[in-house]
């Protein structure tokens, strides 16, 4: 059995790195969010809704999309195959296609922060659960990015999930006036909401466990497929 080898995992990131810097539609990806946070900000009118409607954007879009990207940037250019039959396990070669990408959501992300002048009440809370959060927008984006062949095809398959993950507002409303979409108040997004609305009224790490809990759910379950999906390429290659 291969000992998990960060040099390979090193390698891998490195990689990433010069083939998406080279890609400059998709590197532009992650200033979009930080424009849209330096509007809102300036507006001085931020809600949570708002700030978490920013900070959403830049998980899907630097999360998800820059993450699906990479791997379909891979299998567009036929290389994800010699990765496959490279010493790299399967956990290795997803933990180093998505350090960069969580590198890059957490800068984003603060940044965002920064610029909407955000300070939640409790900083440690607020951190882990968006440390949760980005673990399962990444997971996303490397799902869509398997299930697709190029970078325009990940780019469109991306749109539903920015729809679905940025407009926290909307989606609520409509959970709420229609019963029957009352299961959409799991959603990893609206658990994060609901999460900082409480640390905003003094509720402590326990009392946010469950919100926490519930996007950890999302984000081992969006893993997992991605994984399988991942293994299921690699015996039908």
């Amino acid at each position: 059995m291969s000992t998990f080898s960060m040099k390979r995992v090193s390698a891998i990131l490195v990689k990433d790195y010069k083939d998406i810097s080279r890609n400059m539609f998709v590197f532009s990806t992650l200033f979009m969010p930080l424009i849209m946070a330096a509007i809102y900000g300036r507006s001085g009118m931020m809600t949570i809704e708002s700030h978490y409607m920013v900070l959403s954007m830049g998980f899907v879009l630097v999360g998800t999309y820059f993450q699906s990207a990479l791997i379909a940037e891979e299998k567009e250019k036929n290389t994800l195959r010699g990765l496959m039959l490279s010493p790299a396990t399967t956990l290795e070669i997803f933990f180093g296609k998505s350090l960069l990408s969580f590198i890059a959501t957490a800068l984003v992300v603060a940044g965002s922060m920064y610029l909407t002048e955000y300070h939640p009440g409790n900083v440690l809370v607020v951190a882990i659960a968006l440390i949760a959060s980005s673990i399962f927008y990444i997971g996303l984006g490397s799902l869509i990015g398997l299930i697709t062949k190029s970078v325009m095809e990940a780019s469109v398959a991306v749109l539903p999930a920015v729809v679905l993950f940025s407009f926290g507002s909307f989606i609520t409303f409509l959970a709420e006036a229609n019963p029957s979409l009352s299961f959409l108040l799991y959603l990893p997004n609206l658990q994060l909401i609901e999460l900082a609305q409480k640390v905003e009224n003094g509720t402590g790490l326990m009392g946010v466990i469950s919100n926490i809990g519930v996007i950890l759910v999302w984000a081992i379950v969006i893993h997992l497929i991605a994984a399988y999906v991942f293994k299921k390429r690699m015996r039908d290659e």
